[in-house]
């Protein structure tokens, strides 16, 4: 018996999967550049030293922990709201406002915060010799990095669901490691004064 010739096995491949994640990481890289441009040019700007005040406050240093401050509670109202947006908050149905206090508050705390990035950036720069400081600064320009990072993805709906609760809550632990580092310890040093 005699076995018929067969074709030769023609090997295929497994299909080759393009990912589709790479407009999801321009956020992530805009970000890091933002974050990455700020400690660099904090670092390599000759500080000026000179204050960059707001009237009714005692000094700049004074004139940045309050304004921290008042960035630091609406970042806790930006947490408590996103919480109670995402159903995180037992026995709390979130109003109908929840949405447009949360984005106010954020906005109110951007606004808030640069001039208090402003002035650390133009008039101290970053500075590395001393460890609160430096965690500051390298604190200060994440947070910014951070908060780019979430404006950009805010537009892009099907991002997975963890997305804009990881980078808010990378935000507000950023800037509440900046609190602390910076008027906390103003307020402990120096006293509350205005």
């Amino acid at each position: 018996m005699t076995v018929p010739d067969l074709p030769p096995v023609q090997r295929q491949d497994p299909p080759v999967r393009v990912s589709v994640s790479a407009p999801y990481l321009v956020p992530l890289i805009v970000g890091g550049l933002v974050a990455v441009a700020l400690g660099v040019y904090g670092r390599a700007h000759t500080p000026t030293g000179y204050a960059v005040g707001l009237a009714g406050f005692s000094g700049a240093q004074a004139m940045k922990s309050w304004l921290a401050t008042a960035a630091f509670v609406l970042a806790i109202v930006q947490l408590v709201s996103a919480l109670a947006m995402y159903g995180r908050i037992p026995g709390l149905r979130a109003p109908s406002w929840t949405g447009t206090l949360h984005r106010w508050s954020g906005r109110a705390a951007f606004l808030v915060s640069v001039p208090v990035a402003f002035h650390c950036l133009y008039a101290l720069g970053a500075q590395f010799d001393v460890p609160r400081v430096l965690v500051h600064s390298l604190l200060g320009s994440f947070f910014y990095g951070v908060f780019v990072a979430k404006m950009l993805s805010l537009p892009k709906r099907d991002l997975p669901g963890w997305t804009l609760p990881l980078l808010g809550g990378l935000a507000f632990a950023a800037l509440t490691g900046l609190w602390l580092t910076s008027s906390f310890w103003f307020f402990t040093t120096f006293g509350v004064t205005f």
